[in-house]
């Protein structure tokens, strides 16, 4: 039997999907957590302005108001990001946040951008896995005493899914962290789709990617620091990520650096299985759901959890006018949903390695909670 992972549907029938969400995280173990005076991080993804499948600031409040109930202390975070948006320092982070609906007065307690005014505020925690030696992670999360994530569930295009690890390992690393965990996956310019609009150069945070006279896109691999920005924005297909040993080691460097921000500490991860976008919510606008709106999952386990989540949307329906049919128009309605949407990942590979670095375990058993 494998780790318990705990399932609410988004069905009211009568009752509030807050008052389902405080029995599915009861149930499922958060209130066996010790948080009396505990610094208690909730970490979150507020979401890129434009993009709004982020989870909703209610939701986020009432398990604020649990913790405060159990006698903790808790925090909103996240850290910077390496590319070039409206998160990439405190500041405008903060505003991002603000925008996007998280306040203290909405959620109902602080927000601390976890790596400092330029995601350079880090504690190195040692692991000395196969590729991290010495992972650095935002302080305000080192140094808290509990970890909960709460994980919008969706594709991306680096990982194929984005769950409670990539939200956690990518997340939780401070700039020079986020580096290191893109060091290996440098992009490619496919020039016969490029079309010189330059969308790629202008949201280039390190002047890696020109277009050139020939009005086609160039990278400088010296300068390149592989943070997949261009693919996101590229709108043709023109910028693509290398998937070789690169991808497979960037999984891989994610779930080290999971491995390191949850060491040593109590945790607990909630996996929100809606508005299930093709791509990742650091983009400034999101695609149609690939699937429809499932439901909510908790565990203490992140492996069972983002295993759980990614069997419960390959068995979902998939939504017609979607990327995947519109990709795939003759699509095999039993082909991996991930698969479809980014056909160079492989998210297998990386639930195998969290499970064998010892993060959790693949095998889970689904609870499903009634109304």
């Amino acid at each position: 039997m494998g780790s318990p992972v705990y399932w609410i549907d988004f069905r009211s029938r009568g009752k509030s999907i807050l008052e389902k969400l405080e029995t599915l995280v009861l149930k499922a173990g958060m209130g066996e957590l010790s948080m009396e005076k505990k610094f208690v991080a909730i970490k979150v993804h507020f979401g890129e302005p434009g993009n709004v499948a982020y989870i909703r600031p209610n939701y986020i409040r009432r398990i604020v108001e649990i913790v405060k109930r159990l006698g903790g202390l808790p925090f909103l975070t996240d850290c910077n990001t390496l590319y070039k948006g409206r998160r990439s320092n405190a500041i405008d982070h903060l505003q991002a946040a603000h925008e996007n609906g998280f306040t203290p007065e909405t959620v109902g307690c602080d927000i601390i951008i976890a790596d400092g005014l330029r995601g350079t505020d880090y504690r190195e925690i040692g692991i000395h896995l196969k590729h991290v030696k010495n992972a650095k992670i935002g302080t305000a999360i080192a140094e808290a005493d509990v970890i909960i994530s709460l994980n919008h569930f969706k594709g991306h295009e680096m990982t194929g899914f984005g769950g409670a690890l990539k939200n956690i390992g990518m997340g939780c690393g401070a700039v020079p962290g986020k580096l290191e965990m893109h060091s290996n996956s440098k992009p490619k310019v496919k020039e016969e789709k490029c079309i010189g609009c330059k969308a790629c150069e202008i949201n280039c945070n390190y002047g890696a990617i020109k277009v050139g006279q020939n009005r086609k896109a160039a990278i400088t691999y010296d300068v390149c620091v592989g943070c997949g920005q261009c693919v996101a924005v590229c709108r043709y297909d023109a910028a693509q990520v290398v998937w070789n040993e690169g991808g497979n080691s960037a999984w891989e460097k994610i779930d080290e650096y999971t491995f390191a921000v949850l060491k040593d500490k109590s945790h607990f991860h909630i996996n929100f299985l809606m508005d299930i976008s093709p791509d990742c919510d650091c983009w400034s606008s999101h695609d149609a759901p690939i699937v429809p709106d499932i439901g909510i999952l908790a565990s203490y386990d992140p492996v069972a959890l983002d295993q759980a989540s990614a069997d419960l949307v390959n068995q979902a329906p998939i939504l017609m006018g979607s990327k995947i049919t519109d990709n795939h128009p003759h699509y095999d309605p039993s082909h991996d949903r991930f698969y479809l949407i980014h056909p160079h990942t492989n998210w297998q590979e990386g639930l195998a390695y969290a499970e064998a670095i010892g993060l959790g375990t693949r095998a889970y058993e689904l609870i499903r909670i009634g109304s």
